[in-house]
């Protein structure tokens, strides 16, 4: 794989639920609407589980995810093709944290920055207004 070591971790502050924040992260269809515009492959789990493999493309740049551990705070991906590494999400009442370690040509750290403020977007856009 061609491309520099990167690692990165990110912690922000979200206005949701531990419940709506695993969900977001481990339900397939909600992936999709928060992850747009990335594209994913047709075997995309409805749920995520271990054991599931998935393809998803960032324009061009094709990643596949081996989903390594799901369980009720954590998610964690191991990642080849566009990036050699991992992905590993943890979340619990109002907060979620993602760590991302892998040998990569795009620039990881700001394309981490982009997925946690499109959640953040997504599930606090879905809050009713008080």
């Amino acid at each position: 794989m061609f491309g520099n070591f990167q690692t990165s971790k990110l912690r922000i502050e979200i206005n949701a639920s531990e419940a709506a924040l695993r969900d977001a992260l481990t339900q397939g269809t909600q992936i999709k609407q928060w992850l747009w515009p990335q594209t994913f492959s047709n075997d995309l789990p409805t749920t995520l589980k271990p054991g599931a493999v998935f393809t998803s493309w960032l324009g061009p740049v094709e990643i596949q995810h081996h989903i390594d551990v799901v369980d009720s705070n954590t998610l964690r991906f191991i990642l080849s093709k566009g990036v050699d590494g991992f992905q590993e999400w943890s979340w619990g009442e109002k907060w979620v944290q993602s760590r991302l370690e892998g040998v990569s040509l795009l620039p990881l750290n700001v394309g981490q920055s982009l997925t946690l403020l499109r959640l953040k977007t997504f599930l606090e856009w879905r809050q009713p207004k008080a």
